[in-house]
């Protein structure tokens, strides 16, 4: 039969860190755009934001 070899706790969990923090770095390294990229285009007029009536109702029944 084959030897096992018996890995211990700490050098478990030392190896699960170091596994999480390398995973945190590709994921934030994953998510840089250029700064052409971040700012979006002007919205057309249809998609801007726009005080209706049913919003001012919603709104004063939000009020206390």
């Amino acid at each position: 039969m084959a030897e096992q070899k018996k890995i211990g706790r700490r050098t478990f969990f030392a190896g699960l860190g170091l596994a999480a923090a390398a995973g945190v770095a590709v994921k934030l390294a994953g998510n840089q755009q250029p700064a052409e990229a971040t700012s979006p285009a002007e919205p057309a007029d249809s998609d801007r934001y726009r005080l209706s009536e049913h919003v001012k109702k919603y709104y004063r029944t939000t009020t206390i």
